[in-house]
């Protein structure tokens, strides 16, 4: 007995040796190595720069990676978006190793999940703030520059507030308005947005510091005093199962959490958190077809690298089964009579004012709890089609829905409805001002030879004012 705890304690402490905090070299090295030993089922991407210009960089996990496989549903993780809230970072990072090295060794249920889902991780999206916590310059600000890149997304939500009481008011697909690409839009928050529309994503979660819990929209409070009001989604029963889902398989959090109100099976429990400024989960409600909640690893930001084992432990299968529930509700092709598929259709549930749309040829999502439903499907010039269907409790996949809509409306006399202020993306051409400033902050070096006043002109048109520096 005395030598099989040995052999059990020798085990805890090799498995503790590969639990430590990565720099942003060593992640992206690790994140490099993931791709070359699971080249079949892994690749690395890009989606963009910080503002110091460091990789925002994604691991993908698919049996196709760099593809999207028709009608298999994508889900994203975003860790470290608070520079000084680390846990998250590294628990992706593992997470990327876990599914590599478990579906080497043949896990069937890691294979399963990596076959029929399309998985992004990104572990850290703010990584400039990183470094400076881990560099002792800041340990307790966690903004990138001033800035609070989980409350610098759109306010989506106070657009749904004040047109509640309209007629057939919308709750999704809502358009980023122009104005808020008058205000500093951080080159983290922009990119992570192009990320989110050019990605069918149909599930996402991000991670912070905070209470043991999950949150989930709206974030923001109803009430104008930013008072703890409830203010639930036309999706409250999805949120609470998704919330429920993650709670349920963590180790600790529905023992800590026992006590608060909202149990869901009377086991785990979670909170709607109310804030005066939106965040990143209610944007891909409101603006995309993505689901997203957040979660809150406990109140310790930097915990000692001897807990970071435990905090796998404990949030090792609440990860997995998170990314399971991608599976849940229902999914399928809408066509016409021709058999193409018809990209841009409303898919819309009686009783729930939140709608999803289809994307190329035809295929959607839709997250949905057990229960009988009506699902109406509507395109421009076709005549809508209904359907009822029923989902048991304990459905292990997401039930088939296909739709075929008939043309209701000769092809030339179709006045297709305008989607000009959804697709309008970075009006003022920020990007390529975004661009500048992360090459920039890759020459920081450089920059700090230079007088104050270098950066402030180089961020105006781009071009190098050699010619100031010949007095300097």
């Amino acid at each position: 007995v005395s030598c099989e705890n040995c052999l059990l304690m020798i085990g805890i402490l090799m498995r503790l040796q590969h639990f430590t905090y990565y720099s942003y070299n060593d992640m992206i090295h690790h994140l490099k190595k993931i791709e070359a030993r699971c080249f079949a089922v892994a690749r690395t991407y890009s989606i963009g720069r910080s503002m110091e210009g460091r990789e925002l960089l994604v691991v993908e996990f698919s049996d196709n990676p760099g593809e999207h496989d028709l009608l298999e549903p994508e889900t994203k993780f975003v860790g470290n978006v608070h520079g000084n809230e680390v846990l998250s970072r590294q628990l992706l990072i593992h997470l990327a190793q876990y599914l590599c090295t478990e579906y080497l060794r043949g896990n069937q249920r890691i294979q399963t999940l990596i076959n029929t889902t399309r998985i992004h991780i990104l572990p850290s999206m703010n990584p400039d703030g990183y470094e400076v916590a881990t560099s002792g310059r800041n340990e307790t600000d966690h903004r990138d520059n001033n800035i609070d890149l989980n409350r610098n997304f759109p306010d989506l939500t106070s657009i749904v507030y004040r047109r509640h009481r309209q007629k057939g008011h919308r709750t999704d697909h809502i358009p980023i308005p122009d104005s808020y690409w008058f205000g500093e839009v951080a080159p983290e928050t922009y990119a992570v947005m192009k990320w989110i529309r050019s990605v069918p994503f149909v599930l996402s979660a991000s991670f912070r510091s905070g209470d043991l819990l999950v949150s989930y929209p709206y974030d923001l409070s109803k009430h104008p005093q930013g008072n703890d009001t409830f203010s639930p989604t036309p999706d409250h029963k999805v949120f609470k199962f998704l919330a429920g889902t993650y709670a349920n398989a963590h180790q600790t959090m529905f023992i800590k959490n026992k006590g608060y109100q909202g149990n869901y099976n009377q086991k785990s429990t979670f909170l709607v958190f109310l804030f005066m400024l939106p965040g990143m989960q209610d944007f891909n409600y409101l603006h995309t077809n993505c689901f997203e909640v957040t979660v809150a690893l406990g109140c310790e930001r930097f915990p000692n690298e001897e807990e970071l084992f435990l905090s796998w432990r404990d949030n090792q299968e609440a990860l997995i089964e998170f990314l399971k529930a991608v599976h849940r509700g229902v999914k399928g092709l809408v066509k016409d009579e021709n058999g193409e598929g018809i990209k841009g259709a409303r898919i819309s549930v009686r009783g729930i004012r939140h709608d999803v749309t289809s994307g190329e040829n035809g295929e959607y999502w839709r997250l949905l709890t057990p229960g009988i439903y009506i699902l109406s499907v509507s395109a421009p010039c076709y005549a809508r089609a209904h359907k009822r269907i029923h989902l048991p409790p304990n459905m292990g996949k997401a039930g088939r829905v296909d739709f075929v809509l008939r043309r209701a409306i000769p092809e030339g006399n179709c006045t297709l409805q305008t989607t000009e202020a959804y697709e309008r993306f970075d009006p003022h051409n920020q990007c390529e001002r975004y661009t500048q400033i992360s090459a920039i902050g890759q020459r920081s070096g450089e920059r700090a030879k230079k007088p104050w006043w270098w950066y402030y002109f180089a961020l105006l048109d781009g071009r190098a004012t050699t010619w100031l520096l010949k007095e300097y």
